[in-house]
């Protein structure tokens, strides 16, 4: 795993968009079908938009219909971090970066094999890297 990212409030507010801030550091959201990745089938690897942390490979992205990017697996086990999401008087399984513990989205237990999960990620949390 990578090494674990602290930044003060400022400094992400410094180094984020507004809406990057809103979705990484507040666990906000954003429309569905209206992120830059949700229609994006362009090769490479989906990096941490705060840190720059590998999190998803372009070849495990699927259209699941929800009007955000999803991904069947990350690039690595030790990529992102899960933990209890209990707002909005519903219980999900909040997505955080592992290395600077930024809100990426939710993951479900109802995508393709054969991991059978689908993580719904924001684009605002997301950086392409493409392959050349």
């Amino acid at each position: 795993m990578s090494e674990k990212i602290e930044k003060t409030d400022a400094e992400w507010k410094a180094t984020l968009t507004p809406e990057q801030y809103h979705v990484l550091r507040e666990k906000g959201t954003e429309r569905a079908f209206t992120g830059k990745y949700a229609d994006t089938h362009d090769p490479g690897t989906y990096q941490c938009a705060g840190c720059g942390n590998p999190l998803f490979s372009s070849e495990t992205k699927f259209e699941s219909g929800s009007g955000w990017p999803s991904f069947y697996k990350p690039v690595a086990e030790d990529a992102v971090a899960t933990e209890t999401d209990d707002k909005f008087m519903m219980t999900r399984t909040e997505v955080l970066c592992a290395s600077c513990g930024g809100h990426l989205g939710h993951v479900f237990p109802d995508g393709p094999e054969p991991t059978g999960l689908r993580y719904c990620m924001n684009s605002a949390a997301l950086k392409l890297e493409t392959e050349k």
